[in-house]
């Protein structure tokens, strides 16, 4: 099995001309043509869904060329869910952490800091991960969060209230 090159040639007017292993790929019929911030929608159809990777050219209108490599996304097997023991069981709280600079569409990374460490004279970092610290509290209160665009390299920082 090969990986399909997707090819979008970026236009002076920001739109966007589509190929898959050479062969065209246009937008649905009465949505209008391929334009930048389609890319999401453009590399969903390109890899079906994100279920097969693809190697990305974006080719600019001033002649430079991007390439990358899209990985498809990683299915999580789906978990029974457990009955709830009694009624007084506490519903999860949920947190938005958001951060401008990615690029539409492109898989971000998002982790929780379970710690910090220094890097050494030669800019080499070293940690070991406690499997205790991964728990919930385990950081005493503050907790960090880290968005990082597996694309544009963007990196966002944020702390929990």
């Amino acid at each position: 099995m090969s990986i399909p090159l997707v090819v979008l040639d970026v236009r002076e007017d920001g739109t966007v001309a589509v190929a898959v292993d050479g062969k065209p790929l246009d937008p649905d019929s009465g949505a209008g043509p391929w334009r930048r911030s389609s890319f999401g929608q453009i590399i969903d159809r390109a890899t079906n869904e994100r279920t097969t990777p693809a190697r990305v050219e974006v080719r600019e209108a001033d002649g430079t060329t991007f390439t990358d490599i899209i990985a498809p996304r990683h299915r999580r097997p789906s978990r029974p869910q457990p009955a709830p023991e009694s009624a007084s069981v506490s519903l999860p709280v949920f947190h938005t952490v958001t951060g401008d600079g990615f690029v539409p569409g492109e898989d971000v990374a998002v982790t929780v800091v379970t710690g910090h460490t220094d890097a050494s004279g030669t800019g080499t970092a070293r940690t070991l991960i406690d499997p205790a610290r991964l728990g919930p509290n385990a950081s005493g209160g503050v907790v960090e969060v880290v968005l990082v665009g597996r694309i544009s390299g963007t990196t966002i920082i944020r702390r929990l209230p």
